[in-house]
């Protein structure tokens, strides 16, 4: 058994809430309404600037120049294709770039985002790929689940199953848990106890971000 394998057993009650939450539902169903996901949108924006900097540091960090390579590959890809195309879909919803540069960083975002340019800047390599695998898996697995059954008539929410059931998402997933192994192969059981930390605590932040969407969180004071 993989060590991704054993993640599973983290991972999978995650997916799970994520896949029965309401404004997942609703965005399968095609009913869910535009005003959440409009504030998902956007601070997924917020959330795309931040994942950045881990692959840039990643980058800095990475054993050799392979890993190197792919790094610099997904920052790049991230800043100059992905931003675009999140732009491209954030104005089907009638939000604007300056909308999108314009946005606060949520309660949620925050906490999220700091923790993962946390890790990355100040743990090890292992580390780093296991704050970073959550993203992938939960929203690869999350469509995978709605793409079963059906997508959904409403464009933009199809749009989204599409992306993230995909060939090349479900491929750069595949990626991140093979790099895990890999790492995870040489680690002692202390590291290792160590990354299934940090992935149980991105996994519970991936729930967390859904939810802050739902109920479209604010700062109190």
């Amino acid at each position: 058994m993989s060590f991704t394998d054993e993640l599973a057993a983290i991972g999978d009650p995650v997916w799970d809430a994520i896949v029965a939450h309401p404004m997942l539902e609703g965005l399968g169903e095609g009913t869910l309404d535009e005003s959440p996901f409009r504030y998902w949108v956007r601070q997924d924006y917020v959330y795309l600037v931040e994942y950045a900097r881990v692959f840039a540091l990643g980058a800095a960090n990475a054993p050799d120049l392979r890993r190197m390579g792919t790094f610099a590959e997904l920052l790049d890809s991230t800043i100059n294709t992905e931003m675009d195309l999140h732009r491209e879909y954030a104005a089907e919803f009638g939000i604007s770039e300056a909308d999108l540069e314009a946005t606060e960083p949520s309660p949620t975002t925050q906490a999220y985002t700091d923790f993962l340019v946390r890790v990355a800047a100040t743990g090890t390599f292992g580390d780093l790929v296991a704050a970073l695998l959550p993203c992938m898996w939960g929203f690869n697995e999350t469509a995978r689940r709605l793409e079963e059954r059906g997508r959904p008539d409403h464009e933009q929410y199809a749009a989204w199953i599409a992306m993230y059931v995909g060939e090349d998402f479900t491929d750069l997933t595949a990626w991140c848990k093979d790099l895990l192994d890999d790492v995870a192969a040489d680690a002692t059981e202390s590291e290792r106890d160590r990354y299934r930390d940090i992935f149980r605590t991105s996994a519970r932040y991936e729930y967390r971000f859904w939810d802050a969407a739902w109920r479209e969180e604010e700062w109190s004071v």
